[in-house]
């Protein structure tokens, strides 16, 4: 009879010494018995599923198959021609523990509950087609409403025309303006939320008939917040409270304390955080500490944060904003730390540190019987494998000298990936032969050079 938990694995010659030891090492904890089918071929990565399918030959207690992630074809040509549940594994085989492990279903990942306010700095500075543009820049990287920032000295004329070109194209609106010449035409026009209103302005909420944020006259000492909440609420005027974040080195932690402070005050209130604050004037990139605002805002409860990208270092920030608020709301609602669940939010350093070894590699390259070249980067040294021997080093120059390769393309793609090898070394990231370093989010998609030379029409 078959075994219902009978995997499996198909693969190459030279990638299957290295299969054999993960799955040897896995099958005390895996639920099914793994099983290498080592097909003729001695790179798994240029098998294609018609091939695949032509060159299988299964033992009857095999119940499904796991491909190497770089196999490319139609799954199910290899369904029909052997009747078994068929998937891809990962295309790196050191992922494939990660792979087989259990992980938390799809659907328990990806809500959230913070809103982002995305900044529009200087509007009357831009043009209307340049706001609109920089608007659906910040729509598609996650952003909930489109801030309007007006400039001191207004007012700004145009502000009602702008507010109603981005509500005629499908956006949420607010103005960021203390001035009631700015803020009364720009409400008329369709803008759902005022930042900011104290007590010098606090007059003009009563007939807005939206929702304003409340920032207190003094933010040291929290001035005006408890008197202007009462007004608002005796108006019966939707609020929001900003106690606001203050910079490094002039009162940040203590800022941090009077957010807490409104919590407490205000349990059943709406509070913004607006973290432009932070991550536009420190000197370091902005993701990390966008994650912590978000963090600290899910704890604390608050529901919205204004964010704006003027700095460079932090011109990614409403997207990094919009994949942090789902992590910590997925930390938060299900007790679990915020750890191996966001992979596009490691944009430096890779989430796993992934190493073949010296045996893995040696062994690699003692059953290569041809001239193209593997690439490796582990141990602080480029390694270029071939039928010609194992050649590794530090520098890509003094290697490539010791490879003779007289193909212009080729030259051209060792320096290439050599290039990629070198920054891999560099940062302690995972290098692989013909694909796109990691870069979280911000990961170009990269065409292997054995994908470039199937697209090449023939001579």
């Amino acid at each position: 009879m078959t075994d219902p938990s009978t995997r499996g694995f198909v693969t190459g010659k030279l990638a299957a010494p290295a299969l054999r030891r993960i799955l040897e090492r896995l099958e005390p904890e895996l639920d099914f018995k793994p099983v290498v089918i080592e097909l003729n071929i001695d790179v798994a990565a240029l098998m294609t599923t018609e091939w695949v399918a032509r060159k299988l030959e299964l033992d009857p207690a095999i119940s499904s198959l796991v491909l190497p992630g770089h196999c490319t074809g139609e799954l199910r040509v290899i369904e029909e021609a052997t009747g078994l549940e068929v998937e891809r594994g990962p295309r790196d085989l050191r992922n494939l523990p990660a792979h087989l492990g259990s992980t938390v279903a799809e659907e328990d990942y990806g809500a959230q509950d913070i809103e982002i306010i995305a900044e529009i700095n200087h509007v009357p500075q831009l043009s209307p087609g340049d706001v609109l543009e920089q608007a659906k820049s910040y729509r598609r990287s996650g952003a909930d409403i489109i801030d309007l920032g007006c400039d001191p000295g207004g007012p700004f004329e145009a502000v009602g025309e702008l507010v109603s070109l981005l509500r005629d194209n499908g956006f949420r609106v607010s103005v960021d303006s203390l001035d009631p010449r700015e803020i009364e035409p720009a409400v008329a026009a369709g803008a759902e939320l005022v930042l900011s209103v104290n007590s010098g302005n606090i007059d003009v909420a009563r007939s807005l008939g939206c929702e304003v944020v409340l920032i207190p006259d003094d933010n040291a000492t929290l001035a005006g917040i408890d008197e202007n909440v009462g007004k608002l609420e005796d108006w019966g005027v939707p609020y929001r409270i900003d106690a606001v974040l203050e910079p490094i080195g002039f009162g940040f932690a203590r800022s941090l304390g009077r957010y807490l402070e409104i919590r407490e005050r205000y349990p059943d209130s709406e509070i913004m955080m607006g973290i432009g604050n932070l991550t536009e004037l420190t000197d370091a990139d902005s993701a990390p500490m966008n994650l912590l605002l978000l963090g600290f805002c899910q704890e604390t409860g608050i529901r919205s944060v204004l964010t704006t990208e003027v700095i460079h270092w932090a011109s990614s920030s409403v997207r990094e904003c919009d994949l942090a608020r789902k992590l910590v709301h997925y930390a938060c609602a299900h007790g679990q730390l915020p750890k191996h669940r966001e992979e596009k939010l490691h944009l430096l350093r890779d989430p796993v540190l992934l190493r073949h070894g010296v045996e893995a590699i040696e062994e690699i390259a003692a059953g290569i019987r041809d001239r193209n070249f593997r690439l490796f980067a582990e141990g602080g040294e480029i390694h270029a494998l071939s039928c010609e021997g194992h050649i590794t080093g530090k520098d890509p120059f003094e290697i490539f000298e010791k490879l003779s390769v007289k193909d212009p393309s080729h030259a051209f793609y060792l320096g290439y990936e050599m290039a990629k090898a070198v920054t891999a070394l560099t940062l302690n990231k995972n290098y692989v032969q013909d694909e796109a370093l990691s870069w979280g989010f911000l990961t170009r998609p990269e065409k292997s050079h054995v994908d470039r030379r199937k697209d090449r029409p023939e001579k």
